[in-house]
């Protein structure tokens, strides 16, 4: 399970980019890029209606609770936004860990809903990555190195818990924004919480596992061992061969495991990720959903 929880976008937004007195053309800011991760959202969505909804399941409810999220970046005048989508559960990694995550357990109905998020998103006019034998994560990450290479883009705004995705975090250009924490971490940030820096973010997690992605780690190393290994000794692969003895190809698999793909090649210009309104498509998905405000606020949005 991803995670769930209310929508805190609003309050996070402002505190990235400013809470802007009135409306600024586009074409007078600085270009900030959100990355966004889909399928977090369509989890956070789905488990935060079932706190009210009483196990009736709405069919679209949380691709609706995640159009409204998106949405909130257009309205408040942000423009280059992109979400990334995991297509299928099983990735490449699946070939190499036999342990690693899968989507058996998933509930049907929230299954249902991955291909009407990515459908009603385009539709939206929203720049959507659906991946397959890459994961969402993997696109954020090669995204998030896409973007950064344009010397226009000033943020890159990573929006995920997910820890992984600390890896890409650089200085305060590349930063990660935790909703259900309500927290923007920065480089320091990333040192704080996990007591090293973003690049050795692989390297600690091989050796304290993910039980979300579902690889052990080092039997015998938490958290703090774990940093301060890194800290002494770099990464992995240069820890004297007496520290891991015969676990260091296991923690080298199992680093490979962590390491995001960065060489995906979602877009060539980030002004691809620029919102230009809904397509003519968007009114139908909005019937289907019986989410009609969607539409009006769209068409409100796109009108600034």
């Amino acid at each position: 399970m991803k995670g769930s929880g209310g929508d805190a976008s609003p309050l996070i937004v402002d505190r990235v980019v400013g809470t802007p007195t009135r409306p600024t053309p586009a074409s007078d800011r600085a270009t900030v890029v959100h990355l966004i991760d889909g399928t977090y959202e369509l989890f956070r969505h789905f488990y935060g209606l079932r706190r009210f909804n009483k196990g009736k399941d709405r069919p679209f409810g949380a691709v609706v609770g995640v159009l409204q999220s998106v949405l909130e970046f257009f309205e408040r005048g942000e423009h280059h936004v992109g979400v990334a989508t995991d297509h299928v559960i099983e990735s490449f990694r699946n070939r190499l860990w036999p342990g690693y995550k899968t989507g058996d357990g998933m509930e049907p109905v929230l299954w249902a809903q991955f291909h009407p998020l990515e459908q009603a998103l385009s539709a939206m006019g929203v720049t959507v990555w659906p991946m397959i034998e890459l994961e969402a994560d993997d696109a954020l990450a090669s995204a998030a190195h896409l973007a950064t290479a344009d010397k226009q883009v000033q943020k890159v705004c990573i929006w995920t818990p997910d820890k992984d995705l600390a890896q890409c975090v650089e200085g305060d250009r590349v930063v990660q924004v935790d909703r259900k924490a309500k927290t923007i971490r920065d480089a320091a940030g990333v040192r704080e919480k996990f007591g090293v820096a973003p690049a050795l973010i692989p390297d600690y997690l091989a050796l304290v596992g993910d039980a979300q992605d579902g690889y052990p780690g080092i039997a015998g190393i938490g958290a703090v061992g774990a940093a301060r290994l890194l800290n002494r000794h770099g990464p992995i692969e240069e820890f004297p061969p007496a520290v891991l003895g015969e676990r260091q190809d296991q923690a080298l698999l199992f680093k490979r495991l962590a390491t995001l793909r960065r060489d995906a090649p979602l877009f060539d210009d980030v002004e691809q990720l620029l919102w230009r309104g809904p397509t003519d498509g968007f009114a139908g998905w909005t019937r289907r959903m019986d989410a009609p405000r969607l539409l009006e606020r769209c068409l409100a949005a796109s009108a600034r």
